[in-house]
C-alpha cells in the first residue's frame, strides 16, 4: 500500500479474507526477510558438527549428543507455543522477537564455557522454531494460495544454503591450517550480530497487521487456547502429514547433518575436509529438491505421487550412503541425490495447512514442527544409544542408522492414506 495514501488503513486481513491472486512485492520482501531467517538459524544449527574438534579442546567432551537432542526437544515444544502467537498476534509482533531471541543465543553460546555453549544452543532453539514456522505462515497468509508449496519449498531451500554455509565456510574459518584461522568463539559473536541486524530489518519490513485467529481481540482464556490445538490434534491427517515429514526428516538432520562427518572420517576412513565437503552436498541437494518438488506438486496440482516418487528416491539413496564404500559411486553424487530427493518432506509441510481450516493455519505449522522435530527428538538419542561410546567401524554405523532407513518405509506407508489436497483435487470438488 501507498505511503501517500490518505484514505484511513484498512482493517487487518481476517479469516474471511482470500487470499491475494498475485504476488505482492510487500509481501514477497516479508517472506523473503522470514526465509533469510531460515537461512541464518540452519547455518548456526549446522555449526557445531563442523566444530566438534574445537569443541572437544574447548570443554574436554563435545557434548554434541546432548546438544542435538536439547535443542530439538526445545525446538518441538516451542513449535506449539509460537504457532498460537501467529495467529493471534501475527507476524510483525511475533517474528522480530523470537529473531532476536536466536541472536542472543549466538552471543551467549559465543562466551566459550560448556555451561554458556549448552545454554546458548537450547535459546536458539527457542527463538529459531519461528523462522520456518513464520516463513510459512506468512507464505500461507500473504502469498497465492497455488504457490505455497513452491514457497515452502523456497524456504526450505533458503534453510539447506544455510546449513551449507554453517558447514564448509565454518571449517575454512576456523581451520587451523587455513588462511582465516578463527577463534571458533568469534564465529559465534559474528552469528549473534547477523540475528540482531536481521530482527531489526524484519520489524521495519513486515506487514503491521494483527493475527488472523477469530478470537485474537477476544478473553484469552484456556478455550480459546486450547481450541486451535483440539481443531488440528482430532484431524487424523494432521497426524499423518506430521508422521510422514518427521520420519523423511531424521535422515539428514540427523544422518547427515548430525553424524554424516563421522561416519565418513571414521567409517570410511576420509579426512575431515572431505567429509565437510561431502555432508555439505545434502543441504546443497535440498536448495536444488525443496522449490523443485514443491514447483512440481504445484504444477501437477497433486501431492502425493510427488511425496512418495521422493521419498522412495530418498530411500535408495539412504542405503547407497550406507552400503556402497566411497568411491564407487561419483564423488558426492549420493550425498546430493539424497538432500534433492528428501526435498519432499516439505510437501507435507503444505499438506498439514490445507487439510485443517484457514483460521488455524499458524497452529497448524506449529503442530507440524513439534511432530517432526518431536521425532528428531526421539530418533536422535536412540541413534546416539545404538552407535555406543564411539562407533569407528561401518557395522557400528550401520547398526546405528538403520531406524531412520525404517522410518522411512514407514513414512512411504502413511503416504498412501494421506489425503490428497492439491489444487486440482479441490477445483474438482
Amino acid at each position: 500500500m501507498s505511503e501517500t495514501n490518505t484514505q484511513p488503513a484498512p482493517k487487518p486481513q481476517n479469516i474471511s479474507s482470500p487470499q491475494p491472486q498475485t504476488l505482492q512485492p510487500l509481501y514477497v520482501l516479508s517472506w523473503l526477510l522470514c526465509a533469510l531467517f531460515y537461512f541464518y538459524q540452519y547455518a548456526i544449527r549446522s555449526a557445531p558438527g563442523i566444530m566438534q574438534d574445537e569443541l572437544t579442546q574447548a570443554w574436554g567432551n563435545s557434548h554434541l549428543g546432548l546438544m542435538i537432542a536439547s535443542y530439538y526437544i526445545v525446538y518441538a515444544l516451542m513449535a506449539l507455543a509460537v504457532g498460537v502467537l501467529l495467529d493471534r498476534y501475527g507476524a510483525h509482533a511475533v517474528m522480530p522477537v523470537f529473531i532476536a531471541i536466536t541472536g542472543a543465543g549466538c552471543l551467549i553460546f559465543s562466551q566459550g564455557s560448556v555451561a554458556a555453549g549448552l545454554g546458548g544452543y537450547v535459546i536458539q532453539g527457542i527463538g529459531a522454531i519461528c523462522a520456518f514456522v513464520g516463513a510459512s505462515y506468512v507464505a500461507a497468509r500473504y502469498l497465492p494460495a497455488r504457490t505455497l508449496a513452491l514457497f515452502v519449498g523456497l524456504t526450505q531451500c533458503l534453510g539447506m544454503a544455510g546449513a551449507a554455509f554453517g558447514s564448509k565456510p565454518t571449517r575454512i574459518l576456523i581451520d587451523p591450517h587455513g588462511s582465516f584461522h578463527l577463534p571458533w568463539q568469534t564465529v559465534w559473536m559474528g552469528f549473534g550480530v547477523i540475528g540482531i541486524v536481521l530482527a531489526v530489518a524484519v520489524w521495519f519490513v513486515m506487514p503491521r497487521d494483527s493475527g488472523d485467529s477469530d478470537h485474537h481481540h477476544g478473553h484469552v482464556s484456556m478455550a480459546n487456547l486450547i481450541k486451535p490445538f483440539k481443531i488440528i490434534f482430532s484431524n487424523p491427517q494432521s497426524w499423518f502429514a506430521g508422521l510422514i515429514g518427521g520420519l523423511l526428516f531424521v535422515p539428514t538432520t540427523i544422518g547427515a547433518l548430525g553424524w554424516g562427518a563421522l561416519m565418513l572420517s571414521q567409517g570410511e576412513h576420509t579426512t575431515m575436509a572431505f567429509a565437510a565437503s561431502d555432508v555439505s552436498m545434502v543441504p546443497i541437494g535440498w536448495v536444488i529438491g525443496c522449490p523443485l518438488l514443491g514447483w512440481i506438486s504445484d504444477k501437477i496440482g497433486r501431492r502425493k505421487p510427488v511425496l512418495i516418487g521422493g521419498a522412495l528416491v530418498l530411500l535408495s539413496a539412504a542405503l547407497c550412503a550406507l552400503f556402497v564404500p566411497v568411491g564407487v559411486l561419483p564423488r558426492y553424487s549420493v550425498a546430493l541425490v539424497m538432500g534433492i530427493a528428501s526435498g519432499a518432506a516439505m510437501l507435507p509441510f503444505s499438506s498439514m495447512k490445507e487439510v485443517n481450516p484457514p483460521e488455524v493455519k499458524g497452529t497448524a505449522a506449529g503442530v507440524m514442527n513439534f511432530l517432526v522435530f518431536g521425532t528428531t527428538g526421539i530418533m536422535s538419542p536412540l541413534v546416539s544409544a545404538l552407535m555406543g561410546s564411539g562407533a569407528t567401524t561401518m557395522a557400528q554405523f550401520h547398526r546405528a542408522f538403520i531406524p531412520l532407513v525404517i522410518g522411512i518405509v514407514i513414512a512411504i506407508g502413511i503416504s498412501f492414506m494421506l489425503r490428497e489436497t492439491g489444487w486440482k483435487t479441490r477445483q474438482a470438488k
